[in-house]
C-alpha cells in the first residue's frame, strides 16, 4: 500500500507540474545535422532515436500472436518515432531538474519499486507487457523507465512542496522551467515542435512516458470532476 501511495503521489505531482508550465519550447531553429535533437548541448542521434524504436517494434512482434496482433499494436502505437523522441527529450528535462536539486536514485530503489510494481502486475513478465502496451517501452528499458518515476517523486520532496496546492505546482513549474532553459532544448524539425501547454494536454509535445501520460489523464478526470 505504501508503495501504491507513493506511486499516486509521484504521478499527482507531475501533473501539477505539467499544468502550471506555460511552454518548454526549442530554442533553435534547427537541430544539429545529423540529430534529432540536442538537448543540454548533447545529441540524440537519428539513428539512436531509430534504434530505441527498433526496441519497441521488436518487442511488440515478440508479444504479439501473428501479424494480425502485431499489426494491431503498431496502429495503436502510431507516431512513435515522433512520441519516442519527445519522451526522450521529456524524462532529460526532469532528469536535469533533478540533479539540480540534489536528488539521486539509487539501484535499490529502482529495484524496490519494480518487485512492487511486479506483485501488483502479477509477475515480471505481466509488468514488461503492462508498460510496453500503455507507454511504448521496451523491456530494455523499463528499469530506466523506473527511475523517471522515483525522480519525480523525489524531486518534489526535496523542494517541500505540496503539489496539491497553487503553491506547491508553481514550485515544481518552476525547476522544471529552469532546467528546460537550461538545456536548450533543439528539436529537429521534422519531429514536430517542443512545448507544454498551459491546460497541462501534452499536446504539441506528444510525450508518451509514465509519469507524465498518466498524470495528464488524471488532470483530465479532475477537471471533469469539477466542471
Amino acid at each position: 500500500m505504501h508503495r501504491r501511495n507513493s506511486r499516486r503521489t509521484a504521478l499527482v505531482l507531475t501533473t501539477a507540474a505539467i499544468a502550471a508550465i506555460p511552454a518548454l519550447t526549442a530554442c533553435g531553429s534547427e537541430a544539429h545535422p545529423g540529430a534529432a535533437a540536442v538537448v543540454g548541448g548533447q545529441r540524440i542521434t537519428v539513428s539512436q532515436l531509430e534504434s530505441r524504436v527498433s526496441e519497441v517494434r521488436q518487442a511488440q512482434q515478440d508479444a504479439t500472436d501473428g501479424s494480425a496482433q502485431y499489426e494491431q499494436a503498431v496502429a495503436k502505437s502510431g507516431g512513435l518515432t515522433r512520441n519516442t523522441l519527445h519522451t526522450m527529450v521529456l524524462d532529460r528535462v526532469l532528469h536535469r531538474a533533478a540533479t539540480d536539486a540534489g536528488v539521486s536514485v539509487s539501484r535499490k530503489e529502482m529495484q524496490e519499486m519494480r518487485a512492487g510494481l511486479e506483485q501488483q502486475a502479477g509477475g515480471s513478465k505481466q509488468l514488461e507487457t503492462a508498460w510496453l502496451q500503455q507507454y511504448n517501452v521496451a523491456p530494455k528499458r523499463l528499469t530506466e523507465s523506473l527511475r523517471t518515476e522515483i525522480e519525480a517523486q523525489k524531486l518534489a520532496s526535496s523542494l517541500g512542496v505540496d503539489t496539491q496546492t497553487p503553491t506547491g505546482q508553481a514550485a515544481f513549474w518552476k525547476a522544471l522551467s529552469q532546467a528546460s532553459k537550461e538545456l536548450n532544448i533543439d528539436l529537429n524539425p521534422r519531429y514536430g515542435s517542443w512545448g507544454v501547454t498551459k491546460s497541462g494536454t501534452v499536446g504539441r509535445v506528444d510525450a508518451k512516458t509514465p509519469w507524465l501520460t498518466q498524470v495528464t489523464q488524471q488532470a483530465s478526470a479532475d477537471q471533469q470532476q469539477t466542471a
